[in-house]
């Protein structure tokens, strides 16, 4: 079953117009953990010299967005490549959401994919075909990290009508994201792409999320 399309809960006057809010949807900078293909979870791991490079490019690259807020996850990698992306733009501040973080992996968190399959194969092979609701030990399954932050998301879009809000956010909540856009199974295998500092755009058009565009990467070539 695919994921329903989150919905709001302000309300919405009867008759009323709802004027779409441009969302764009970005992945932070690159950390030494992404690089090694460690999983990051809630480790708050910062951003490398690569990332940082790419958090300014980012900036650079949509600093005429006419950006109205800038978002992010409270953990440093994303709060980092938000700031940079503030200031290129303007905003004096970044409004953190705890709600954005990347989804909790548990016992994973810190190991790479091969030290995981030597220490529990079983729970790897149930990870990567992404049975919605297995969770590692101390983690999230994909229901509850997509019922955290998909919500949150449209939530934030719903507050600003007619503007253009950035999510600085993490590869786990831009999948969520796009699941919700398109409708596509939280089981589904993954076929996009979810590139550091890659710039990903969405529509809110006060009931759902719609694709616009995904992982364009031109500023970071």
């Amino acid at each position: 079953m695919a994921p329903r399309p989150a919905e709001s809960s302000e309300p919405v006057e009867p008759g009323g117009a709802v004027e779409a809010t441009r969302v764009l949807v970005l992945r932070h900078g690159e950390t030494a953990w992404n690089a090694a293909q460690r999983i990051q979870g809630h480790v708050d791991e910062p951003l490398n010299e690569r990332g940082r490079w790419q958090a300014a490019r980012l900036g650079e690259a949509l600093r005429g967005e006419g950006l109205t807020q800038v978002y992010s996850s409270d953990l440093a990698r994303a709060r980092d490549t938000a700031e940079a992306l503030a200031r290129a733009a303007g905003i004096a501040e970044v409004r953190t959401e705890v709600a954005l973080r990347e989804r909790a992996f548990g016992i994973f968190e810190g190991l790479t994919y091969a030290e995981v399959e030597q220490r529990w194969p079983d729970d790897l092979r149930r990870w990567r075909t992404r049975e919605p609701g297995f969770a590692p030990g101390g983690g999230e399954s994909p229901e509850v990290f997509y019922a955290r932050c998909v919500p949150c998301a449209a939530a934030i879009a719903t507050r600003h009508p007619g503007g253009t809000v950035a999510l600085v956010a993490h590869g786990g909540v831009l999948d969520c994201l796009y699941r919700a856009a398109t409708g596509q199974p939280l089981q589904a295998p993954r076929t996009w792409q979810l590139g550091n500092a890659s710039i990903n755009r969405l529509l809110w058009n006060g009931s759902s999320f719609v694709l616009v565009g995904w992982n364009d990467d031109a500023h970071l070539l």
